[in-house]
């Protein structure tokens, strides 16, 4: 079973960006998550954010969990902490030499209702592994790190080598062609837009489609892949940000 699909290049992934979403892109950014209200004010003004606009979304935030507030001081709460991690994870993911093994995670508990196999897909294709039938999950084991305890609760994991030529299975496995697509028209779209709340929006949503990326070996991957030009073109967009801020460690 393939993994589902990015938007095609024609929708792109891109929407309007609300108040909230201006702040969230703003504050996922910044290490450590948290800006006074001056900055944020100064920083939201580009994207057609007024200061009424910006308090009103700040206390809906703080209000919903997303924020916290100290002082004059707001920070991401630890649930979007967890968000930025996996934001700077696909940034920056780490890699290592691929000798050709693969991870495969066998689903081993039963009687789960709805909700509970939703969230499980969800948080094993977070890890970027695919699902190659119902209950086996798999990737090649290129990625350094490992697989959290929880999963084990839940399910059985191994070292595999599959008998399928390994191009052939993640061609199979993951909609390369489409991701690639898409990453193509993110970054077309995001050097032709000069206004800022545009350019936020396709930089907003070019981090979300780099949380789809695979990661595969270079070897399994087709030609011209667009993945690291993607992650370049982020990581500029982090700099220019950084530079408004005047924060040298933003992107960290």
């Amino acid at each position: 079973m393939r993994m589902n699909a990015s938007a095609g290049p024609d929708t792109a992934g891109l929407r309007p960006l609300s108040a909230r979403s201006v702040v969230l892109s703003m504050l996922l950014g910044v290490h450590p998550p948290e800006l006074p209200v001056r900055d944020l004010v100064r920083l939201v003004e580009p994207f057609g954010v007024g200061g009424s606009t910006l308090r009103a979304a700040l206390s809906r935030m703080v209000a919903a969990g997303d924020l916290r507030r100290t002082d004059a001081v707001y920070a991401l709460s630890d649930r979007l902490l967890a968000r930025q991690r996996r934001q700077d994870d696909a940034v920056h993911p780490r890699t290592r030499a691929w000798h050709g093994t693969w991870e495969m995670v066998v689903i081993t508990a039963t009687g789960r209702g709805p909700a509970e196999r939703a969230e499980l897909r969800a948080r094993l294709t977070a890890l970027r592994l695919a699902e190659l039938r119902e209950g086996v999950w798999l990737r090649p084991a290129n990625l350094d790190r490992a697989l959290p305890d929880a999963l084990r609760r839940v399910a059985e994991t191994y070292t595999a080598r599959p008998d399928a030529a390994p191009h052939d299975l993640a061609a199979r496995l993951w909609p390369l062609d489409a991701w690639a697509a898409t990453a193509r028209a993110l970054l077309a779209h995001a050097e032709g837009s000069p206004h800022p709340a545009d350019r936020l929006a396709a930089f907003a949503a070019i981090v979300r489609h780099l949380l789809a990326d695979p990661v595969l070996p270079p070897g399994l991957l087709p030609a011209d892949w667009p993945g690291q030009s993607l992650r370049a073109a982020y990581a500029g967009y982090q700099r220019e940000l950084a530079a408004s801020v005047g924060r040298r460690d933003w992107g960290a």
